[in-house]
Formats: C-alpha cells, structure tokens, sequence
C-alpha cells in the first residue's frame, strides 16, 4: 500500500472510531465529534499523506459538512488580526531575502567579530538574532539566508563532511543550528507557531501576550542563552581549527560583491527598525502589532523593495494562513464547547494534593521531551498546548508563568532532534554531524535552555511584574 494512503487512513480510522463511541461524562456529542475531528487532524499532521494546508483545509469542510461546526465557527481564525501579523512578518522576511539585506547583516557581523572558530559561532547566532523579529518561518532564516553563509565558511576552511567535518564545519553546523532556535522562542515573530500560543492562551487561560510582552519575557533569557551555547559548544564539541582571520576576508569581499547598500535594502531596513519601534511601544501608541506589519509591507511595496508578483509567489505565507487559521477555527471550538475545560478538569484531578510548582514542572519537562514524537513545531502546539495550559492553571499555577513557559517551549523543542523543526533536516542533511552526537548535543542543549529560560526566566518574569 502507498505510504502516503495507508497514513491518510490511520488519521481517517482513528477519527471515525471516536466519532462512533459514546460521548463521555460531561461532554456533549457535538463536542465529542469536534474532538474526534480534531485529534484526526493532528495525526494527519504528524503522519503528513497530505501537505498540512490542505489536511486543516480538508479537516474544516468535514467539520462544516457534518455540522460540527456552522460556517462561520469553521472560518473563525481566518479573520483573527494575528492570523494576518504573521502573513505581513513573512512578507518581511521576503524583504530581507529578496533585497539581501540578511546576508549583508550576516557578512557586516562576521566581518566585525569572526576572526576565530569561537567568535564565528557568535557571529552567526547574533546575525539570526538581528534578523529573528521580522522572520516568522524558522526555516527560512536559518535555511535562505544563514545556511549558505555557513556551509560557504565550511568549505572555505577545507572542512567538508566526512574526515575533515571536524575541522570547524560540525562546530558551525551546530551552532548555527541551536542558535536558531533560541531565537525562535525570543520574539513573537519569530517563529510561526508562537503567533498560535498567543491564540491558544488567551482562549485558555485569558493571558494576554502582545509582541512587546514576549519580548520583554524573552529576550533576556534569551540573550543569556545565546551567550551560553556557543561557548559551551565549543568546549564539549570542539572544532579542531581555532583562529579563522580568513573569516574577516571571506566577509569583506562577500560585501565587496554585494556594493553599497541598494534602495531595497535602505527601505526595508528603514522599516524593520520603524515596526521594531512601533512593536515595542504598542501599549504606548495603542498601535496594534497587526497594523504595523501590514503599515511596512505597504511600504516595502511603495518603494518597490518587494512588488505584488512577489507577494503571490510566497507560498509560506499563504500555506501557513491556510493551515494556522484551520487551527484556530478547530481550537476555538474547542474551547466554547468545553472541550478543553473537561480535558483539564480530567487530568488535573490526578495532580490533587500535588503543589502547582511541582505539578507545573512535570507538565513542563513532559512538554519538551514529548517532541520526540513531532515533526513539527505546528503539530505538537495545536496537538498540546492548551489542554497542557489548562491542566497547569487548574492545578493553581499562575496563568502567564504557565503560559509563558509552555510558549518558548513551543520553540524550544526544535532543538532535540534532526527531524524537529524545519530548519533541522537542513543542517543535519548537510553530512557534518553523526544522528547520535546531533541528538546527544540537542539534548544538553535543550537542559541549558530548560534552565535558563524556566528557571531564570521566572524569576525575571516575576522582578518586572509579569506574573
């Protein structure tokens, strides 16, 4: 049997056995039907015999078509204001891809500070923490624009998969790679799924998280993180090559090549650092976050750093306002039929007696390791993270801390594994790192960033007053 069929029917046979059992206890058979819509999807999602796009696409009209869901509760999330913050942060992106700007950032950085093995680890995790606010698709950044700078400086260094990967290629494989994804759990923006947690908790749990309020929780955390990996890194996974006054040259005459800075790149330049500005201070302007997006696309396409052709041609952004407003249509649903109420109320019961910072850790921990299972960041968030939010609130913890926590998570776990997020299979399928040392170096990895973004990161959250 096709692969690709004989999955489509484990989603499709799962889903219709839970539509015929018996609603349980407390829910109503609608509700139970959504339920059994819902889990069908994820697997789909998980098992992919279908692009995600169209399995939320199909997943709806199922939903519409057995009256689960009237239309208008099918196409909820699509008119969600941050549906659209995320689609105008891909066309941001586009801005800095198309026009170069991201390279010319990455190549200015490596030139300023790259002169050894160590410093260049450094250069590239800051050039993708520059670039991280106004580029939602993880993989995008990491494999468009930081990928070919990397594995350029690996060949450059004569460090080639194989015998030589050890010279600096694995070192810079690596953490280019982990680097990543801490920058993804840093910015609301910068990574799509993040835009998703914002939904899911103020469905929940009624936290409010604002572009400005995930910065603030995040980026000193973050910042800590990104000081953290790259030298530790280099200590326990070593590159054989320590001085690199080659990098300084490759970057120069990379910016040689490239010329003085074209009008695209001053335009979106200009407006990456107006919508940082205007992101930053939303609760002041009252300017919502979604408007100042679209305000620099507008202005991206006025000065002609992007033009409409490009727009229609971005595939990521219209795939991912397919599949992510599909979710939250379903998640929605979910919510104002109970579902996720009963779902806490079921487990929470088991953590009775249990103090909520005890009962928060395991969920946290669990959370994390469950990834494992996941391809996808998207997946295992629609898949988790609400009725994972709502066991946590009930168990009495405070609701941003559980929120919050559960939400750089959600970009956390991509660091686990070769298969975890988008941009892992990229780096990995490079041929410089063994499955065993990724997974083992991903797993001390994902410890450090536990500690630092959980443990200090509530204590930092806590001395601003955000729980």
């Amino acid at each position: 049997m096709n692969k690709d069929l004989r999955n489509g029917l484990i989603a499709v046979v799962i889903g219709l056995i839970l539509w015929l059992l018996p609603a349980p206890a407390g829910l109503k058979p609608q509700a139970w039907h959504l339920l059994a819509i819902f889990v069908a999807t994820i697997i789909g999602f998980i098992l992919q015999p279908l692009p995600i796009g169209a399995i939320a696409f199909i997943s709806l009209s199922i939903a519409g078509l057995t009256k689960t869901l009237t239309p208008a509760e099918a196409l909820n999330g699509f008119g969600q204001s941050i549906m659209w913050l995320i689609v105008s942060a891909f066309l941001f992106a586009l801005g800095f891809i198309k026009t170069g700007l991201g390279k010319r950032i990455a190549y200015k950085i490596m030139g300023a500070i790259g002169d050894s093995s160590l410093k260049l680890g450094y250069a590239l995790v800051l050039s993708d923490l520059v670039i991280a606010p106004a580029t939602p698709s993880n993989t995008a950044r990491a494999g468009g624009i930081m990928y070919p700078i990397v594995r350029s400086l690996c060949s450059a260094f004569g460090s080639e998969p194989g015998d030589s990967s050890r010279k600096i290629g694995a070192y810079l494989m690596k953490t280019a790679f982990q680097g990543n994804t801490i920058t993804s759990a840093m910015f609301l923006t910068s990574v799509a799924p993040n835009t998703l947690v914002a939904v899911l908790a103020l469905q929940t749990a009624k936290v409010q998280i604002s572009w400005g309020t995930w910065a603030l929780a995040a980026v000193l955390p973050g910042l800590i993180s990104l000081a953290i990996v790259p030298y530790l890194l280099y200590k326990i996974y070593p590159p054989e090559i320590d001085k690199t006054p080659e990098a300084k040259e490759i970057a120069r005459k990379e910016l040689e090549k490239m010329g003085p800075m074209s009008s695209g790149e001053k335009i979106v330049s200009g407006v990456f650092v107006l919508a940082l500005v205007l992101w930053a201070t939303g609760s002041i302007t009252k300017i919502d976050a979604t408007i100042v997006a679209m305000l620099g696309v507008g202005i991206m396409l006025i000065g002609k750093a992007i033009d409409w052709k490009d727009i229609l041609a971005e595939k990521g952004a219209w795939d991912t306002l397919i599949w992510m407003g599909g979710l939250i249509s379903l998640a929605s649903a979910l919510t104002k039929y109970g579902v996720i109420a009963w779902f806490a109320k079921l487990i929470a019961g088991s953590l009775v007696g249990i103090p909520w910072m005890t009962a928060l850790v395991i969920l946290l921990i669990a959370y994390m390791y469950s990834h494992y299972a996941f391809a996808s960041l998207s997946a295992h968030v629609t898949a988790m993270y609400a009725a994972f939010l709502a066991v946590a609130v009930g168990a009495g913890a405070p609701p941003f801390l559980a929120a919050m926590s559960l939400g750089v998570i959600s970009a956390l776990f991509g660091g686990i594994t070769h298969y975890a997020t988008g941009p892992a299979p990229i780096y990995f399928g490079s041929g410089y790192i063994p499955q065993g040392t990724w997974w083992k170096l991903g797993f001390i990895i994902s410890l450090v960033n536990l500690v630092v973004f959980i443990g200090f990161g509530a204590f930092w959250w806590k001395i601003v007053g955000l729980w």
